[in-house]
């Protein structure tokens, strides 16, 4: 009896580990990178357009310094509409709020720190009176808040009188317009006749290595537990092109006045709601929540705190936003707010935040108002009309939530 040949070795395919991991990272980034590569895009558009205006340091001061109460807006509309819910009236409450305080400021001659302590408890008071009815009386928050838009539009023409309320203190503008001290004076800059501020581009550098440490400690810890992680030289790149694009930043607000006020305080925002999102367990149940709601109730989540909670936060940040904004006008107006809540929830929508409730990031919150941002001034420096301005940031973000609709249905 004789036996066949042996069979051959079965020679498994290849396969290519790191790209498929690779590609698999940026598949759930996807809309986050594509809006950083988009407003990247958008910059040396308009550098090209304006032949090199865009990227003055005028101009990028005045990107922050013009769009700063909408990233701290939008910072606390994310939450809301990650829980799956919605805000109208950040608008009408940042107005109020700014009213008050300018009241208080001007004609009461109270401290500014005081008059703004008491802005932001109201604001919080208004997110705790909407998100009661949202939360536990189960009233959509559409129409709680658009109640809310128009309630307290009336009250700040009731508070103002129909006229604007200013000047403030300078101290009180500062929030808006001034800079951070400068106590190491300025050097040469070896590209060009201006001179640049030293303290700002060693506050720059300094958030360069904080942020590579905690992004390093990040991947330590996921390692640890097994997660997905971008493979090495991906992390480097990315860490790479983010330090440039910081201390280019850094180097072009360094050759104008330095740091504005108002970035300090929307970095330090945006660094508190990103550990907030991403490292604390209310971070986590506000994603869970909007994500499916039953099931978080059955996971032991109070979602109905949770929703409660967003509302009183969105408060408390249109306030702030509203103080900004007032700080910036040197008055506050009747008209102060119209139109904060299109910009505001169009700029967490074009930053990756899904109209289905559950997805959306810190980053790309801000992302997404500085997106908006660079459109208004790049725009404004070519001359275009405010009809085709409007036009044109509807398209994007007509655009954005298609890409969100159109992900969730291949997914289902």
């Amino acid at each position: 009896m004789t036996s066949g040949p042996a069979p051959a070795p079965v020679t498994p395919p290849p396969t290519n580990e790191g790209s498929e991991r690779l590609l698999s990272v940026l598949r759930s980034n996807v809309r986050q990178y594509g809006m950083l590569v988009a407003l990247v895009v958008i910059v040396v558009f308009f550098q090209i357009t304006t032949d090199g205006t865009m990227l003055k340091p005028q101009n990028v001061t005045n990107v922050f310094l013009q769009n700063g109460y909408i990233i701290v807006m939008a910072l606390g509309m994310l939450l809301i509409i990650v829980a799956g819910h919605i805000d109208l009236s950040v608008g009408s409450v940042a107005a109020f709020t700014g009213a008050i305080a300018a009241v208080m400021m001007v004609n009461y001659k109270l401290d500014p720190i005081l008059a703004s302590a008491a802005a932001l408890l109201i604001g919080g008071l208004i997110g705790a009176w909407q998100g009661f009815w949202v939360a536990y009386m189960r009233i959509p928050s559409f129409i709680v808040t658009l109640s809310g838009m128009l309630l307290f539009r009336g009250l700040t023409l009731f508070m103002l009188q129909g006229q604007p309320v200013g000047p403030f203190p300078e101290s009180f503008r500062a929030i808006a317009s001034g800079f951070i001290p400068e106590p190491l004076g300025a050097i040469p800059d070896p590209l060009g006749p201006d001179t640049l501020k030293l303290t700002t581009l060693i506050l720059a550098a300094l958030l360069c290595a904080g942020l590579i440490f905690m992004d390093l400690q990040g991947r330590r810890e996921q390692l640890k537990y097994g997660f997905q992680v971008s493979p090495f030289p991906q992390f480097v790149a990315r860490s790479v092109i983010l330090t440039v694009a910081i201390m280019f930043l850094a180097y072009r607000l360094a050759a104008f006045f330095g740091l504005p006020v108002v970035l300090l305080l929307m970095l330090v925002l945006t660094g508190l709601y990103m550990f907030l999102t991403g490292r604390t367990v209310i971070g986590r149940r506000i994603y869970a929540v909007g994500g499916n709601a039953k099931a978080a109730t059955l996971s032991g989540v109070k979602t109905k705190q949770m929703v409660f909670l967003t509302f009183i936060n969105m408060g408390v940040l249109a306030a702030l936003g509203g103080l900004v904004f007032a700080a910036r006008l040197n008055s506050a107006t009747p008209k102060a707010g119209n139109g904060f809540e299109l910009d505001v929830i169009a700029a967490t929508f074009v930053g990756g935040a899904s109209a289905y409730g559950g997805v959306g990031t810190v980053a790309g919150a801000v992302i997404g108002a500085l997106v908006l941002g660079v459109l208004n001034i790049g725009m404004g420096l070519m001359g275009i009309g405010i009809d085709y301005q409007f036009s044109i940031k509807a398209l994007v973000l007509l655009g954005a939530v298609f890409v969100d609709v159109r992900g969730k249905n291949k997914d289902t």
